[in-house]
């Protein structure tokens, strides 16, 4: 028989009942069918998984699910209104940043962490940020683009057309 733990998932409550050994991936993708984080390496070494946790990018693959309890949780799923793309995710892809799309939705929740912390991050910082999440199909230098690019949608407030 499993743990019970409650917490929320882009605002809104879940309690769901867990193994001791599941990670945040796990729950989300078999429990709550939310399928934007990727399960690519296991190991944490490309990011395709990464989620916020209580304002903190996660590596969802390693993240203890038990340490859930009462924690905020913001998938790529929760970026959207439905209508409208968040910022971050309009400015990569005016950036050209977005091809398969595997990798896409930790890198935008990396860089959503990390502007909601310093929207003024300097290139040094967002490249940290970015360093262990691992890209196939595209140059670098367009996903960085797409950074800068999302810092100015934001600092301006508007999603552009």
């Amino acid at each position: 028989m499993g743990e019970k733990i409650n917490f929320t998932v882009n605002g809104k409550p879940v309690s769901v009942e867990i193994e001791g050994w599941e990670k945040l991936l796990d729950i989300l993708r078999d429990y709550l069918n939310l399928t934007g984080a990727k399960r690519g390496c296991d190991d944490a070494t490309c990011g395709a998984c990464v989620v916020v946790v209580n304002g903190e990018a996660v590596k969802s693959c390693i993240y203890p699910a038990k340490k859930l309890e009462g924690a905020e949780v913001i998938t790529i799923e929760g970026l959207t209104d439905g209508k409208n793309l968040h910022p971050i995710q309009q400015a990569l892809i005016d950036s050209g940043a977005v091809q398969c799309g595997f990798c896409t939705p930790g890198i935008i929740l990396e860089l959503y962490a990390l502007f909601n912390k310093n929207i003024d991050a300097t290139e040094e910082e967002i490249l940290k940020a970015l360093k262990n999440h691992l890209c196939r199909c595209t140059g670098y230098e367009t996903i960085l683009e797409g950074a800068k690019l999302a810092q100015k949608y934001l600092k301006e407030g508007r999603i552009p057309k």
